[in-house]
């Protein structure tokens, strides 16, 4: 089978979805090209949140001094596989490179710029798929289990605030007449601007549909192979009736953590990894918070989502092959219910894969090799945050406006 497209999206995730229907209202002629079905994935798996504080980068001076500790302790939020050690050294030493102050601060006020308008970019996606009441704003914690926690988050929230983070630091009290049925703990910092979705499947199936009805293509395919051919792309895939060829003026690999190949076929040589996330559920009519909560020394997220309660979160790397981890999962459901003691056993859970990129910096903008190919991965924890943002930038290079400041994520940095 032969298709033909003016602009090709490989990969149909939150971020692949936003960046079609923006370039389909714009007038593009857009397919958008994944095997598996559209927000499936870490764009169904995810914590929810639209982390508009999410400035600072995973590598810091203080994560690097205690990496040795974090990556081989079992129980760690940050750990790795370690039969993927060999495949994964060369990342970790640009993770360590990217650690070190100076680097940490330039990727923090890249991180900054990126998600500063991601919650006005977010109303405006969801209101235009018709999914604005999956969207809240009642804000996010990070939990503190320690007035030492607390005292030591200080510096951390100054920071936030000199990147534009609205922040507010609570004590025991006031964090208890805000969730109720948490725990007494020391206290939490509070992100009141925070948007966040009930029900991440229902809000990527809402921008499914509303790409389908601005006349977006799906192509139930797996892109295997990148070439450039006559001033143009013709893009080898498989679907599960056979093979596909497409012809396409552009493509925009939005794949994921299964962009590298792809984008090395594009001429561009990236050092993408992956994280392997999970989450836990418990099925319940009135989860039992009423916002997203971190506890900040377990690593992950309790939701309160649409019909139940989950828990999504910790960094394992350890690409894409291995089967889940069942310690991964106990830690989070023992984590869970240091929390809610009295939760039952959870009702089911998942695994899913993150692209990771070592200064947690997306990549984002066009080819070295030519802007017929772009970059649209890399997003780690903050795709769903990033999803419009990066369509609207796409949007720009390949209108012939290309953004200006955003430098640091273009894939000519590597």
């Amino acid at each position: 089978m032969t298709e033909t497209a003016e602009v090709a999206v490989l990969g149909a995730g939150v971020v692949g979805l936003a960046i079609a229907l923006r370039l389909a209202r714009a007038g593009r002629e857009v397919a958008l090209v994944d095997p598996a079905p559209p927000g499936s994935g870490a764009s169904w798996g995810n914590a929810g949140t639209i982390a508009d504080y999410a400035v600072m980068p995973v590598g810091t001076p203080e994560v690097l001094r205690a990496l040795p500790r974090l990556l081989f302790d079992r129980n760690s939020p940050l750990t790795i596989r370690r039969a993927a050690l060999p495949t994964l050294a060369p990342w970790l030493l640009r993770f360590a490179r990217q650690s070190l102050p100076a680097a940490a601060r330039r990727n923090a006020e890249a991180l900054a710029r990126l998600v500063g308008d991601a919650a006005p970019r977010w109303r405006e996606l969801a209101a235009e798929a018709g999914a604005a009441a999956l969207m809240r704003q009642d804000g996010a914690l990070y939990l503190y289990d320690s007035t030492a926690a607390l005292a030591a988050a200080r510096a951390d929230m100054t920071e936030r605030r000199r990147l534009g983070v609205t922040v507010e630091l609570l004590g025991a009290a006031e964090l208890s007449r805000l969730e109720p049925a948490l725990p007494n703990l020391a206290g939490a910092a509070f992100f009141p601007n925070t948007l966040f979705t009930t029900d991440p499947g229902r809000l990527v199936g809402a921008l499914a549909e509303a790409a389908q009805a601005a006349g977006v293509r799906l192509i139930a395919a797996r892109a295997e192979r990148l070439d450039r051919v006559g001033g143009g792309l013709r893009l080898s895939c498989q679907g599960a009736a056979g093979p596909v060829q497409i012809a396409a003026h552009r493509a925009v690999i939005a794949a994921g953590a299964h962009s590298r190949r792809l984008a090395a076929q594009g001429g561009d040589r990236v050092p993408l990894d992956t994280e392997r996330g999970y989450h836990l559920e418990w099925d319940m009519a009135a989860p039992r918070l009423s916002r997203p909560a971190c506890p900040t020394w377990r690593g992950f997220y309790l939701c309160p989502m649409a019909g139940r309660l989950r828990a999504a979160g910790t960094v394992e790397l350890g690409g894409l092959s291995a089967p889940p981890s069942p310690h991964r999962l106990a830690r989070i459901e023992a984590g869970a219910r240091a929390l809610l003691p009295d939760l039952a056993a959870p009702d089911r859970s998942w695994m899913g894969f993150r692209p990771s990129m070592p200064d947690s910096l997306p990549v984002i903008g066009p080819s070295r090799a030519g802007a017929e190919v772009l970059h649209a991965y890399g997003h780690g924890h903050i795709g769903l945050t990033l999803a419009p943002v990066t369509a609207a930038l796409i949007e720009g290079w390949i209108a012939g406006r290309p953004p200006a400041g955003f430098e640091a994520v273009l894939p000519s940095r590597f």
